[in-house]
């Protein structure tokens, strides 16, 4: 029996150890599985509130008409939406530009659908955020929502996200993070229990559901994501902690 001698990094899948190379493709079968119904369950997850912490997260974004926004992970095409009007994509006098990524097709497929059905002229790219296909210092402002936990190198992401960033521009972090102690417990029950549940009711998929709860357990705390950014070449990192720090949204500038 041949003894196997290389040692390939790992890293976490959920609560699951796995080797790094195995990860964006198991990453991608969860977003493959829920793509059809992934608006419905985040609405059922956050009873709704996901709408008011991306609009909260456009507000903080600073953008404004003729600005140019990549959107990274952005799936079902939220984010996109609402920068579009921010940024005037339709507008005749100094049009801005968004940029609809991510990088499982099925997502970005249902992203793209949403965006021609809103009338919305947004380009939609298939990419890794580790290696974005843009030009240095092209854009405004990049957000990334709910997508950072599941990449397998968020160093590597971050760089790049600032590399993309003109000088003077923002990155918008917006994901699940710490919640406040006393409602751990609470919390807990509601991720392992009765998520799962409704994955299995709504989207036929507990498993899945499973892993997005393990996935939030498993990403930086606020403070470490945010000396990460720093590390990352950002400046004037800061966080806001929202809903009691169900979900964070950091911010931070490119010099």
């Amino acid at each position: 029996m041949q003894q196997n001698t290389d040692h390939e990094k790992t890293t976490h899948f959920g609560f699951d150890t796995v080797a790094e190379s195995d990860k964006q493709k198991k990453v991608g079968e969860v977003f493959h599985s829920v793509a059809q119904k992934y608006d419905i369950m985040n609405d059922v997850m956050s009873a709704g509130m996901h709408r008011l912490w991306k609009r909260f997260a456009v507000d903080v974004s600073g953008v404004g008409p003729g600005d140019k926004v990549l959107d990274i992970a952005g799936g079902s095409g939220d984010l996109s939406r609402l920068f579009a009007k921010k940024v005037g994509t339709q507008s005749s006098v100094n049009p801005g530009t968004v940029i609809l990524t991510d990088i499982n097709a099925s997502m970005l497929g249902v992203g793209r659908d949403r965006m021609i059905d809103a009338g919305l002229s947004i380009p939609a790219t298939q990419c890794n955020a580790e290696i974005l296909p843009f030009a240095d210092e092209t854009f405004n402002c990049v957000i990334v929502a709910f997508g950072l936990r599941n990449m397998t190198h968020k160093d590597v992401a971050l760089r790049e996200m600032q590399r993309v960033l003109k000088p003077g521009g923002r990155l918008l972090v917006l994901e699940f993070s710490k919640v406040w102690q006393p409602l751990e417990k609470l919390y807990d029950t509601y991720s392992f229990k009765l998520l799962p549940k409704f994955g299995k009711w709504i989207a036929n998929d507990e498993p899945s559901y499973r892993y997005l709860a393990e996935s939030i357990r498993v990403h930086p705390d606020q403070e470490t994501l945010k000396q990460m950014m720093l590390e990352a070449g950002f400046a004037k990192v800061d966080y806001y902690n929202l809903t009691a720090g169900v979900v964070a949204l950091h911010k931070g500038i490119k010099l």
